[in-house]
């Protein structure tokens, strides 16, 4: 049975207890669906059987230019398109440009393979000792725990594993993988991720991160998810309480427009940090969408006024179809340079590289210093001014 199916139930048991009101445009796309309520739209499997995955009911909410229509005939070739019904209401109907828009209706372009593109860009396939474990740090793994995603990302690093859409939870290859774990004592750090891992009923979810927390050696568990920000009715008091039995829990959170943050995102963030949930950023630097130092300087305050602290900003990597989306490294470097020093220290992530072919992520830093001699530097500033500065002796 499909982990969707497994945890549907009343929409009143899957709700939270105090939930924000619906706003006016969230109403008026309810129309769309026939005999939909409000109660439905706060049900997150309402929300995941309805994802809007065709061009004729995309089309019923916008007018598709000829670019997105192309796209979407062809994107099975390569990643499939589905946007949960709360995501869809984001997308400004008359901008092709809108944020929201672009990181989720398909463009022909994705089909265009350019140089230096590669299927597994970050190498994980081959860091696989297990299936679904991908092993490439000494101390730290990444749990593969399920197949499927609120929302498909048009820039997702994993497209090559999500095509076909459907989660596929295998327990067989979950008890392989705390076996693995088990026998190698210097891993301390388990990140569950997937796909996205939220799209697993709370029992499954809860299974795997019991089997974790029993191993002695393992110190820390997080969740990787854009399900916060694409599907934030997920974020249930049933769902809370569940991990607050496994505290401490770590949640890095996809995040990539302030234009994401919204009313209902904002308290999805608030109950999860009110119950001891320790929320990160993760940013994936876009061309056309968040490359603009002003964007990601709103993103990032926005995110810490809702208690999430900016982790990462990502180089989008070179996987195939993405040349419309990634931008030069000196895009990046430009952002963190005008971050530093005009924005609190908190509000600044750090800006890195998932090397090609699996080298691991490589923190991309502007040059601050400017010379260096027998223990003498010249160092510059965030305003541009030079100082001196001398090792002890």
């Amino acid at each position: 049975m499909n982990p969707i199916e497994q945890a549907a139930g009343s929409a009143q048991e899957k709700i939270a207890v105090v939930k924000p009101n619906l706003s006016s445009k969230e109403n008026r796309f309810i129309n769309f669906f026939e005999n939909a309520t409000p109660m439905d739209w706060e049900d997150w499997t309402w929300q995941a059987r309805n994802r809007i995955n065709t061009k004729e009911a995309l089309s019923q909410i916008m007018s598709l230019t000829e670019e997105e229509t192309r796209g979407i005939d062809r994107c099975g070739e390569k990643l499939q398109m589905a946007i949960p019904p709360y995501f869809a209401s984001l997308i400004d109907p008359e901008d092709p440009s809108c944020p929201i828009r672009r990181q989720c209706i398909p463009l022909e372009n994705e089909l265009i393979r350019s140089p230096h593109e590669l299927e597994d860009p970050c190498g994980e396939d081959a860091n696989m000792p297990v299936y679904g474990l991908v092993h490439r740090y000494p101390d730290r793994v990444l749990f593969l725990a399920s197949e499927m995603c609120a929302m498909y990302c048009r820039h997702c690093t994993r497209s090559r594993m999500f095509s076909k859409g459907r989660a596929k939870p295998k327990a067989s290859s979950y008890e392989a993988i705390y076996e693995y774990i088990r026998s190698n004592k210097k891993i301390r750090d388990v990140l569950i991720s997937g796909g996205d891992p939220l799209m697993l009923g709370d029992h499954i979810l809860e299974g795997i991160i019991k089997n974790l927390k029993a191993i002695p050696h393992v110190e820390m568990v997080r969740i990787g998810t854009r399900v916060p920000v694409t599907l934030p009715q997920r974020i249930t008091t049933e769902f809370v309480n569940m991990l607050k039995k496994y505290s401490p829990i770590w949640m890095s959170i996809h995040f990539n427009h302030p234009k994401e943050i919204t009313k209902r995102v904002r308290f999805a963030c608030e109950l999860l940090a009110d119950n001891g949930i320790l929320l990160g950023s993760q940013t994936v630097l876009l061309k056309g969408i968040n490359d603009k130092p002003y964007v990601m300087k709103k993103l990032m305050h926005e995110l810490l006024k809702i208690r999430v602290r900016p982790y990462y900003i990502y180089q989008c990597d070179p996987i195939v179809g993405s040349s419309h989306f990634r931008t030069p490294l000196s895009v990046g470097l430009n952002i963190i340079e005008k971050l530093r020093g005009h924005t609190s220290g908190y509000a600044v992530p750090t800006f890195v590289v998932d090397a090609p072919g699996g080298g691991g992520k490589i923190p991309i830093e502007p040059n601050v210093v400017v010379s260096q001699q027998n223990g003498s530097y010249v160092l510059k500033n965030y305003a541009g001014k030079e100082f001196a500065h001398y090792d002890p002796a």
